[in-house]
């Protein structure tokens, strides 16, 4: 909601931040004015108390930079110092996504959002609730000798989320989990002993973690989301494949919410559906 100053009340208001800015920044009024390009004196002149003036935008622009602060927070139309780079800077990342079991910077923000919701598009199956089996199957092409350990460390990592205190909300494709159970596309080749010891592990944690764990099958000619988790309040993640988009100002994470929501509200297997699915896919599988 944006509040209207009366001049004097912004003039009064610049001149503090002004100074704040100053203070922070251990810079005198003579360091400032040369930092600005202006006369000490004009500095001076900002900084005394009485009278509306406000300096042109040309000065407030000088000031702000050499303060590294944003011309809007001296002029009392943000309650965000930071300049409009360094808020994009901090609110969007970009950071490597490894083709690995055990993602540190993944596991980072499982910790960091321990006790909120977490809401998750996997790419695939979810990883935390794949067996072995898949894991081995899926990985060690390009893991070799060292799947056992990343399995390992993965299920320690694993059994950490599970007990942190959050809920998770999975949803996925439904024809994703139809592709699996016959083996099609990506999980083409995989045998049909470790697709029904799969099926029957996702029975058996979504009965004993329900309702912390709750899963939804979306149909995804009506509705479509790209891979993303969003890690309660705190901050939303898109998976492009080689990277991690990660948004944490607060609308991006609340519009991601929403779509989140969209998906499980669209949903066409509701969570306590999914055991009667996963038992008849189950049953078809050869």
């Amino acid at each position: 909601m944006l509040i209207k100053f009366d001049k004097r009340d912004r003039a009064t208001l610049f001149r503090t931040r002004l100074a704040e800015g100053m203070a922070k920044r251990g810079m005198t009024q003579s360091g400032l004015a040369e930092a600005a390009g202006v006369d000490r004196s004009t500095i001076s002149q900002l900084l005394k108390s009485g009278g509306p003036r406000l300096p042109n935008a040309q000065v407030v622009g000088e000031c702000a930079t050499a303060l590294g602060v944003s011309a809007d927070w001296l002029l009392g139309l943000t309650d965000r110092p930071e300049s409009a780079a360094d808020l994009l800077a901090a609110s969007m990342l970009m950071t490597e996504a490894p083709r690995a079991l055990v993602d540190e910077q993944i596991f980072a923000w499982h910790r960091e959002a321990a006790g909120y919701k977490i809401r998750h598009v996997p790419a695939t199956l979810p990883d935390m609730l794949k067996t072995n089996a898949v894991l081995r199957w899926e990985y060690e092409p390009h893991l070799g000798i060292t799947v056992d350990q990343a399995i390992g460390a993965s299920e320690d990592r694993l059994q950490w989320m599970r007990e942190a205190g959050s809920d998770y909300e999975i949803a996925l494709p439904l024809h994703e989990i139809h592709a699996f159970a016959r083996a099609e596309g990506y999980y083409r080749g995989l045998d049909a002993r470790t697709r029904r010891y799969q099926l029957d592990w996702l029975l058996t944690v979504h009965d004993q973690l329900y309702p912390s764990l709750r899963l939804f099958f979306f149909d995804a000619r009506r509705t479509y989301s790209a891979p993303i988790t969003v890690f309660g309040p705190l901050l939303a993640v898109i998976y492009l494949g080689r990277n991690y988009l990660a948004f944490r100002d607060t609308d991006r994470v609340r519009s991601f919410t929403q779509h989140f929501d969209w998906l499980v509200r669209e949903a066409e297997i509701d969570t306590r559906d999914v055991p009667e699915l996963l038992a008849d896919l189950r049953e078809g599988v050869r």
